[in-house]
This record gives C-alpha cells, structure tokens and sequence, in this order.
C-alpha cells in the first residue's frame, strides 16, 4: 500500500463518535447533519423510480433532466451556468475528489484555508501533493482571514487553493469583495480555485439579494480555473443519498465524464430522480430548512455564551457552534469525557486544524430546540464538575 495512505490519520470525528455509538443516553451533535429525515416528496420519487425498474446505467454526467434543473436552480442564484459545466456526482465528498484527481499531481503545491472538514486537506495529500495551510483566526469566537497572508502563500507555484465558505467548522463566510480579490489574485498566479460551496443555502445574514451565501460564481467568468462543488445532502436534507455536482469551466466536462467512468461509472438513477424532485421543491423545502437551522443557531449560541469558559460567537453561515473551551487544550480527550461522563456529543476541534485544538464543533441541526437546551445543561454541569475535581 502507498505510504502517502499509510499516514493518512483516522478522522477524529469518528473516533469520539465510536466511544458513544449504541449509548441511549448520549446526546450526539458530533456529525453535520440534520436528524430530520428527507422530505417525502423526495423520497417518493426515488421509490416510484425504483418501481418503474430504473435500475440501470445512466449518463456518467447525470440524467439530462437532473443537470437541467441544477443548471437552472444555479441559474436563478448566479446567473446564467449552462449543462455544459455541469457534473452530477456521487456525493459532494465524491466531487471534491474528482476535482482533486483531475488538476493535482504529485509534488504539486497546494494551498488551503484552515480550519476545514479534514477530508478537503486529506485529498490533497492522497494525490500527493505538498499542502500549505493558511490559518483563519479568531477573535473573540469569530474567525476571520488573513487577507494578506493568504495572498502572500499563492504564488506561482501554487497549482490550487482550497477554500470552503461558509465554512465548516467555524461558520466563517467569505464576502463577494474578498471572493473578487482572491479570484483576481490566482487569475495572476495561474492557480486553480477550488470552491467548496456546499453551505451557501445555508445562511443567516440578510445582505445577498438571492438568499444564499457570496459565491465565487458571482465574480468569475466560465472559463476561469474555478471549480465549485456542491451537495444536496445539507439543504435538501439528503446526507445519506450521496448526490452533488460540480460547476467547472466547459473544457473540463468531457475529461470529468472519464474521471466519474472510472470511479463510479454514475449516481444511480433513483437517487438522481430524487434530485430532481428535490430541486422542483425547494421553494417548499430549503427556506424552511433554513428558518428552522437560524432558530437553532438563535438557541444554541446565547446559551454557549452564558457558559463560564466558553468563548464563542454566532456563524453566519452553516450549522455548527464553534467554540473554545478555557482550561481543556486537547479537544480529542475533552470530546471523549464529554461523552463518557456527561453524555454529550461534540466534534473535537483538532479534528479540522492543530491550530483549533481546545476548541469544539457542535452540530445544531436539531428538530428538538429543547435537545439543544439539555446538551448546554449537560456541559455546564460537566464543567462545574470538573473544575471542583481540579481537572
């Protein structure tokens, strides 16, 4: 087996989640999903698919009609994206992967904004390429970017740039200037944008006329070297159906039609009728979605700030709380007793950077409010314990 896969280092997400997995009594925020099921409607066109027998091949691009109506939803959102810059995938995980085999060889220099879903970095190092990270900040409990410094790290040399806003964990959010000027900044260097946009939907603040997060989009032209990834699984509540797309310059989408061949031939057609279903419905869906996640983020946060030692300050965008934790540097063994000794579920913030350790990503994509309530009970409390033990 290759070394470079050899080193690739276990998600610590999972490994919390494994200490708590089959316990009833565990409250889980660790993973970023909503614990409402897919909307019927959806649903129920991937069964009647499924009983007319489409249970075959389809186009490795997508079905027709799917790219259709995800070029015209994009449309709607950042004007004109045509079918053909369009690839239907199998996940937005299976997306960024492609987007990683099709523009990084090995030794290639690759830059990317931290902190980030580990999976984004580690496909970079799975293709073999030398990764540099450029740390967000944070101050009093908001990230923020080093403009500077960030521009300062693309060289020439630099073959792509992962960035992914808003971003998970922290809710940072890029704005359409800053979009502008790191676009401008590659357009001189020669280096790829990749954009991980799979939040964009869901977002909190009032200043975009479409209702969605800035999107690199917005400022580029087709032929730009922008790729831009998204997913159904967070907006439309589809996780677990493993369905995405990717937004490339038209020259490119021949060559992603090989490279989907070669990994997994197609998405299956089921689960891309759904897509379609889910997209025909999304006036109905996705704005509710995103009320109910702002009423989340509207309940968990305050609360998070009520609590002695926590310094955190509301994302906006996404669906996580990120937050630091004074007194507990090492946020894989805090996760860990939290879930042993006070039942509660968190991702470990060095999960997505060594510089987030001591922090904390909570999950609030919770249909309960009052679940929410409970889990701030239980870390306040846990707290209180572990400070009159001198832990």
């Amino acid at each position: 087996m290759r070394q470079t896969v050899l080193d690739l280092e276990e998600s610590r997400i999972r490994e919390v989640a494994n200490a708590g997995m089959g316990r009833a009594d565990v409250l889980a925020f660790w993973f970023g999903e909503s614990d409402e099921v897919t909307p019927d409607v959806v649903r129920q066109a991937a069964i009647d698919s499924m009983q007319r027998g489409e249970t075959f091949y389809s186009h490795n691009l997508g079905l027709p009609e799917l790219r259709q109506a995800v070029a015209d939803y994009m449309t709607a959102l950042h004007g004109p994206i045509g079918v053909d810059r369009l690839a239907i995938t199998s996940g937005g995980v299976n997306a960024l992967m492609l987007a990683a085999q099709a523009l990084i060889d090995a030794g290639d220099e690759v830059v990317a904004v931290t902190p980030v879903w580990p999976n984004l970095t580690a496909q970079a190092l799975v293709m073999g390429a030398n990764l540099k990270c450029v740390s967000l900040r944070p101050v009093a409990g908001q990230w923020q970017l080093d403009m500077a410094a960030l521009k300062a790290a693309i060289t020439p040399a630099t073959r792509m740039l992962i960035v992914n806003s808003p971003n998970n964990p922290t809710g940072w959010t890029l704005s359409r200037a800053e979009q502008a000027e790191i676009l401008a900044h590659c357009r001189s260097t020669g280096t790829w944008v990749l954009a991980d946009e799979v939040y964009e939907r869901l977002y909190f603040e009032a200043d975009t006329p479409n209702g969605c997060a800035p999107s690199f989009l917005d400022v580029a032209e087709p032929d730009d070297r922008l790729v831009v990834v998204h997913s159904f699984s967070k907006s439309f509540l589809m996780t677990g159906w493993r369905l995405g797309w990717l937004v490339m310059p038209p020259a490119m989408t021949p060559h992603m039609g090989k490279l989907i061949e070669f990994n997994t031939s197609c998405a299956s057609v089921f689960t891309q009728r759904a897509g379609v279903a889910a997209l025909q419905n999304t006036a109905d869906i996705t704005p509710r979605v995103v009320a109910h996640l702002k009423a989340c983020r509207d309940t968990l946060v305050p609360l998070l700030q009520a609590v002695p030692g926590v310094q955190v300050a509301a994302a906006k965008g996404g669906m996580y709380a990120f937050f630091r934790l004074e007194g507990h540097p090492d946020s894989v063994a805090t996760a860990k007793r939290l879930v042993a000794e006070a039942g509660l579920g968190l991702a470990p913030g060095e999960a997505f950077a060594p510089e987030a350790a001591g922090w904390l990503r909570w999950c609030f994509a919770s249909q309960d409010l009052v679940r929410l309530g409970e889990g701030v009970k239980r870390l306040r409390t846990w707290l209180a314990t572990s400070a009159s033990h001198g832990a």
